[in-house]
């Protein structure tokens, strides 16, 4: 996948978790875990579009490992919502497949960024 393409998918996934959350319940669980999904969400694009002015390789794979451990913690989040019954959707499932798919490119990214750096 292209580089941009994947700087495309990445916003729309956190486009996509805005506007899952912007009919949550108006209470504290509600706006608590919202704001947390959000962030998380942001974090994956954010981090992947700074990937790309990373200073050195290390940097680079340090950054990678942010994007997985974001996206992980984005498919977290959307499953306490599922199991709690916060809001109960299909889109909360489709939303985890993504999480799930952007965590296996990044995991992938990650390795060949690490076994390239042990052949330089």
């Amino acid at each position: 996948m292209k580089r941009e393409e994947l700087e495309k998918r990445t916003k729309k996934f956190h486009i996509d978790i805005i506007g899952f959350c912007t009919d949550f319940p108006r209470t504290h669980a509600g706006f608590e875990i919202a704001k947390q999904l959000i962030r998380s969400a942001g974090s994956v694009g954010a981090n992947y579009r700074a990937s790309g002015r990373a200073k050195s390789i290390a940097d680079f794979i340090n950054k990678i490992q942010i994007i997985i451990e974001e996206a992980d913690e984005s498919k977290y989040w959307l499953e306490v919502i599922l199991e709690s019954k916060l809001k109960s959707t299909e889109e909360a499932k489709i939303l985890i497949k993504e999480a799930n798919e952007l965590t296996a490119i990044f995991a992938a990214s990650n390795k060949t960024a690490k076994a390239n750096r042990n052949n330089v």
